[in-house]
Order: structure tokens, then C-alpha cells, then sequence
């Protein structure tokens, strides 16, 4: 049949279509007891409308699914399609279950290579998803199994067919819809003499589902982040610093944002009122002030109900200098984040020693991790963050030429697509004539996004004017990590090949 005369219609089965139901069953199940009766179709459309999918060509059924619900904790062990067999050849739907379980999928043998069975369970993931189900469970046959059983056992039969050494019409294709083999399965369906009564437990994981939990106090699904452009100014009180960044607070606050991120050494003003010969004695200067900083902006953060990440400031501990990031939520903890990897300017001009921890933290926005400027450039810790699951990492930095930004701006993006997880680079701007070292700024602060179709076409969410001092904006789907990981044009974390190679943190103390 010429694709052109097709004429296809995916809808919901009705009581109408059982004549035609029951004349494709008799066909395509003709090995095994052929169409079900017809109060057994009618029970199913009375308490599962939903469920009961079909296809049309013209008026004529040509492919149908039937699906029923049932609890996924009963239906994940073993068991066997009578199981699913009520008395009367009714069949077992629970109406409080949080799983699919896909009965039957047909197709008239005419339209084969239509990929109308791909089109069925698209359709029924689809349901998956609208009504927040755990999954899609279903017992697969394994009809060419007979052809093999004097060389193969079940499980390398199995084996073989899903490294696609071997051609099974069931099993491949549900392998190629994203179904796991989850176990073996004997006496399934006795009468099955092609798969010698085996069959495979099959699992499609909902990875949108979200438990029941209470109506207060849930995870948010979409995150929106409020970043600071910072412009470098005189300053000539701590006091005047804190006010400026109350008001960014207040501001990003008053947008609902989650998370407000401010650039790394965003209070470095502040060493213009001290001796600037002496670099190192100037930063430990500025660091006698990191616990007031620290200490006011987790008040703001519970006080105008929004997580602060505070950009980044020198901490004097025993004697030695780290660049410090602070997490401050807004229910009063604070999380703290070291500098791990430290510029040659850093270690030359003040001295500063890298960190040795390195954490993903928990919000209620999504878990997240800081990687303070040069960190960004290192593909190590960004790994890590997405073995811990990290959604969103915050970069503040400070970069004082065009080329120093990009360096920064072109690593976060790759991180953002290889870990798949939205990436935030801040940076300041202007000019600080009166502090060594920190005369000058570029920035362009951008949040960027893993590359594909759920996400722009450039992979970048928002950015600001260059070298401008302003807020930014942007609002972060959590959902559209899950799908981009599990269901992507590519999926990177999946395709690791562990086989190979490993990526370990080594925490110390020291």
C-alpha cells in the first residue's frame, strides 16, 4: 500500500469497533486463542477508557493497544498473564494503581513498516505521563525463541537479541522503545508455544513522576534564577556594600526568584581602604570581613525568602587564605563552597590555597553546585556534580579581559551540555582604579542549557548587555533535565563508557 493513500486516525477504541477488533485479533493471535470476547473489550473501554488505544486507516482498525492499571510492586515480581485474568475473562484493573500494564499491541499485517506500534506506545507513554504514573509494565513474548532453544538458554537468547545478534518481532522492537528487560519470566502464557511459555518482564520508568506528597513544602519543578551583573564602585564602608547588595536582593525578591548569585570577589572594593602595596596583607584585609558578609546575607536570604549564593570572598583560616562561596538558604542554613582550582594570579599576587572539598547540595529548587571562576574550566568537577545529580551549577567570576571571559563562558557551556544541567555564569563590571589587581572587568553574564529541542536553539537561556551593570532573569525546567537525560537526541551521561574509564573524588581534610 502506497503511503500516500493512507489516511491514519489515533484514537480511543469504542464498543463500535469490537467487529473489526475481533476479526484483527483472529488474524494476528491465531497461534494463541485468537480475540478476546467481547465483554472482556467491553469491561476494559467501561473502566479504563483512556487505556484502550487504536488506530484508523480510512475507518478501518488497523492497529490497537489495551492497556489496564495495576500497582507497580505486584506487577514488577513475577507473574503470569492469567494473573491479569478475572472469572467471566475479565480483566484485572486497578483504578488506584500506579502503573500501566500494556495487555496487547496489534497491528493488521498489511501495514507493517509503518511503525504504527512505535506510534501506540508513544501514545501510552503519553498516558504515562498525563496521569503521573510510575510506569509501563508489560509482559513481552519472545516468539522466535523456539528457533533457537536447542543452542540457547532464555537469558542468552535475551542477551543475543538485545545486542541485535538476533531478530525477535516483539522483543527488538520494545527493546528500540526504550523497555528494560527487567527478568525472565516462566509459564507466562503456557499456550505460547513459539516462546516455549517464556516471556519478558518489561519496564518503561516514568521519569516525570512525582509521588503523592504534601500540597506545602514541595520540590519545584521549575527554578528561576536571579543574577547579578555587579558594577565595581568606590566604596568606603562595608555598611555602603551590604546596602547595595539589599538592594539586588530586594529586587531579584520581589520577582520570585529562587536563587539570587552574586560575581566572585563582588566585595573587593573594599581593599581600596587599606595599604595597597602589600597584596597579600590587602586580602587578608578584605577576608577580616567575610563572617559579616556571610552572617547578613544569610539574614537577607531568610528575611526576603530567597537563596543567596554569594558570589565569592577570601576566608582567613589557621593562617591560610581560600576563596570562599556561601549557599545561604532561605531556612537559615548556610553550605559552604571552596575555590578548588586557584588561578597563578590568585596564588602568586595573595597567596590563596585551593579547597578540598567539593559538594552538591540540596534546595528546595533543585540540587546544585558552585564552581567558583576557574573551576569551570576543569571538566573533572563538573562530572562529579552529574554523578551526584546536580541540576544547576553557579559559577560566579571575575575576569578581566574579553578573552579571559570567554575562556570561562565557552567551558560553562560544555558543561552544561556534556553533564546535561543548566549552567549560571555572574561577573562584574567596571573599573576599580584604587585596587590592585582588580583595575578592570569583563563581563556577560549568560545561563546556559544543554543543546536540544527542549531548549533554545542556541542552548542559551538568558544574558545580559555586556559590561553593563543590570539583573538577569531566568527560569529553569528541572522537568526538561529528566527527559534530556533519559529520552535526548543524545544522552551523554548514559553513553559513559564506564567500561573504560572513571572519574573519583578524593575528599581530605588537610
Amino acid at each position: 500500500m502506497a503511503h500516500e493513500e493512507l489516511h491514519l486516525n489515533l484514537r480511543n477504541l469504542t464498543m463500535a469497533d469490537y467487529p473489526q477488533l475481533k476479526q484483527l485479533m483472529d488474524v494476528v493471535y491465531n497461534d494463541i486463542g485468537g480475540a478476546w470476547p467481547k465483554t472482556t473489550i467491553e469491561g476494559l473501554i467501561e473502566q479504563f477508557p483512556d487505556g484502550q488505544i487504536c488506530i484508523e486507516d480510512s475507518g478501518d482498525l488497523i492497529a490497537v493497544a489495551l492497556t489496564v492499571m495495576v500497582n507497580y510492586e505486584r506487577f514488577s515480581n513475577p507473574h503470569t498473564y492469567d494473573d491479569l485474568i478475572l472469572s467471566n475473562d475479565k480483566i484485572w484493573h486497578n483504578a488506584s494503581g500506579d502503573s500501566l500494564y500494556g495487555l496487547d499491541v496489534f497491528i493488521h499485517p498489511d501495514y507493517r513498516g509503518y511503525r504504527l506500534g512505535r506510534r501506540l506506545y508513544e501514545a501510552r507513554k503519553d498516558l504515562c505521563r498525563n496521569m503521573n504514573l510510575r510506569a509501563i509494565l508489560a509482559g513481552g513474548r519472545i516468539p522466535n525463541y523456539h528457533k533457537f532453544a536447542d543452542k540457547l538458554s532464555p537469558a542468552e537468547y535475551i542477551e543475543q537479541v538485545s545486542r541485535r545478534e538476533i531478530y525477535d518481532p516483539i522483543l527488538t522492537f520494545q527493546l528500540s522503545n526504550d523497555f528494560q528487560v527487567t527478568r525472565l519470566m516462566h509459564k507466562y502464557l503456557p499456550e505460547d508455544e513459539k516462546s516455549l511459555g517464556y516471556a519478558t518482564l518489561l519496564d518503561w520508568n516514568n521519569i516525570l513522576y512525582t509521588p503523592p506528597a504534601p500540597m506545602v513544602g514541595n520540590q519545584k519543578t521549575v527554578a528561576r534564577l536571579g543574577a547579578v551583573q555587579w558594577q565595581m564602585r568606590e566604596f568606603h564602608s562595608v555598611d555602603e556594600v551590604l546596602k547595595q547588595v539589599e538592594y539586588f536582593v530586594d529586587a531579584l525578591s520581589d520577582y520570585k526568584s529562587d536563587f539570587a548569585l552574586f560575581p566572585e570577589f563582588f566585595n573587593a572594593p573594599l581593599m581600596g581602604l587599606t595599604d595597597q602595596m602589600d597584596q597579600t596583607r590587602a586580602i587578608r584585609y578584605l577576608a577580616g570581613f567575610t563572617e559579616q558578609f556571610r552572617n547578613e546575607m544569610s539574614d537577607m536570604a531568610v528575611s526576603y525568602n530567597i537563596n543567596i549564593i554569594t558570589g565569592s570572598m577570601p576566608l582567613l583560616e589557621n593562617d591560610r587564605v581560600f576563596n570562599v562561596s556561601y549557599l545561604c538558604h532561605r531556612d537559615g542554613r548556610v553550605d559552604e563552597q571552596r575555590k578548588i582550582h586557584i588561578t597563578p594570579h590568585e596564588r602568586r599576587d595573595w597567596v590563596i590555597e585551593g579547597g578540598n572539598q567539593f559538594e552538591v547540595f540540596q534546595t528546595d529548587a533543585g540540587r546544585v553546585a558552585i564552581m567558583i571562576c576557574y573551576d569551570i574550566e576543569f571538566p573533572e568537577l563538573g562530572r562529579i556534580a552529574a554523578d551526584q545529580g546536580v541540576d544547576i551549577i553557579f559559577v560566579p567570576f571575575w575576569t578581566d579581559t574579553k578573552n579571559s571571559y570567554l575562556r570561562v563562558r565557552h567551558c560553562a557551556q560544555a558543561r552544561a551540555i556534556e553533564n546535561e544541567c543548566y549552567v549560571v555564569v555572574t561577573g562584574s563590571v567596571g573599573n576599580l582604579p584604587k585596587v590592585q589587581n582588580l583595575d578592570v572587568q569583563y563581563s556577560q553574564s549568560s545561563v546556559f542549557s544543554p543543546s536540544d529541542f527542549a531548549f533554545p536553539h542556541d542552548a542559551v537561556m538568558a544574558e545580559t548587555t555586556p559590561n553593563t551593570e543590570m539583573i538577569m532573569f531566568s527560569d529553569m525546567d528541572l522537568e526538561k533535565l529528566k527527559l534530556t537525560r533519559n529520552e535526548g537526541s543524545v544522552t551523554n551521561l548514559k553513553d559513559r563508557r564506564d567500561d573504560l574509564y572513571s572519574l573519583k573524588l578524593l575528599n581530605s581534610d588537610s
